[in-house]
Order: C-alpha cells, then sequence, then structure tokens
C-alpha cells in the first residue's frame, strides 16, 4: 500500500469519508497554495483571501463528508470553482467593479527571463507588485483569467469550465487583458 502523501485526489478523499482526517489535510496542503493565489489576486486582500479559503473549505468537507462530491478525478478544478463563486458572490454583495481599456502581449514572460540577482530579485519583486497594482484596473472578467492561467497555472480548458465559458471566451479575456496591461504600461511608463 502507498504511502498517503502519494495518493491520488480520489483516494485521500475516499480516506476522509471513511474518518481519515489526515487525508484531508493532505488534500488540503496539496493545493492551498494555488486555491489561496486564485482568490487572494481577485480580492486583492490578505485578510479577505484568508476567511474566503476558509470557506472554501469548509463547502469542500461539508460536500464531502455528506457524500455529494461528483468523483471525476478533478478536485483541483472543482476547489478552484468553488473559490471563484465565492468571489464572484463576494463582488456581488459589494457591488464593486473597475472598467479600464488597453493594449498588449506576452507582459508575463519578460518576468520569468530575469536573472536571479540581488538587484534583479529587487527589481522583479517591484515589477510583480507594479503589476499587481495595475491587475486591479482590469475589467472583473480580464484580471481573472489572467489570475487563473499566470498564477494557478491553469490551462484555458480549465479556466473555462471554472468560468463556464467557452475556451475561445477565455482566450479572448485573456487576450484583451493582456492588451489592457500593454497600455496601462505604456501610459504609465512601466517597463518589464
Amino acid at each position: 500500500m502507498k504511502p498517503l502523501q502519494q495518493a491520488l485526489d480520489t483516494e485521500l478523499i475516499r480516506s476522509f469519508q471513511e474518518g481519515n482526517q489526515l487525508a484531508l489535510e493532505i488534500l488540503i496542503n496539496r493545493y492551498k497554495e494555488k486555491i489561496f493565489s486564485s482568490i487572494f489576486f481577485l480580492v486583492k486582500d490578505k485578510h479577505l483571501a484568508e476567511d474566503l479559503f476558509q470557506e472554501v473549505f469548509i463547502k469542500v468537507i461539508d460536500t464531502l463528508k455528506s457524500n455529494r462530491y461528483n468523483e471525476e478525478g478533478k478536485f483541483l478544478q472543482w476547489a478552484l470553482r468553488i473559490s471563484h463563486n465565492l468571489c464572484v458572490d463576494y463582488f456581488r454583495k459589494i457591488k464593486r467593479t473597475r472598467v479600464i481599456n488597453s493594449d498588449s502581449t506576452d507582459v508575463f514572460e519578460n518576468l520569468t527571463t530575469q536573472l536571479e540577482t540581488a538587484d534583479t530579485r529587487l527589481v522583479t519583486s517591484q515589477t510583480h507588485h507594479k503589476l499587481k497594482l495595475m491587475l486591479d484596473y482590469l475589467p472583473q472578467e480580464q484580471r481573472e483569467v489572467i489570475v487563473l492561467r499566470h498564477y494557478a497555472d491553469m490551462s484555458f480548458k480549465e479556466i473555462a469550465e471554472i468560468t463556464n465559458t467557452s475556451i475561445n471566451t477565455a482566450l479572448g479575456r485573456m487576450r484583451y487583458g493582456l492588451i489592457n496591461l500593454r497600455k496601462m504600461m505604456t501610459e504609465n511608463q512601466i517597463a518589464l
């Protein structure tokens, strides 16, 4: 029998449903960074992101305990959909919208090509900060796709499933989001 740490998601879920709390802990630890990052980059508030993250896992636990989880081998996408829906509900609740138009292509690829010296780490940190600030000014749909793609490392197919859109819509939102980021960078004379 393989160790619990190496178990598949479905095996961990089954083990948790049979009463093994450690299985849930392993499952949470496996995906907490991706889920928290996707929430944080959407809501832009660490404390709110922590609250929503906890709500995600309360819903996950409730669903698993009541045996309502539809086992499709896609636990991460399911948990990200729950987090996405909680963020959408939050934004609906406070009626927060921002819209700005812009122009661009591969903004993120430039970030990964920088050297890892002390000076470039500082520049990278400042650039990431500026980029995160600019993401706040994108329309919510564009920001969401960029965050899910570049910070949660999801495919466009997964993004389309989570956002209940077609792959073409997800691709279009990404394209317009990057165009908007490039325009903001040009207007504010920010180089990556």
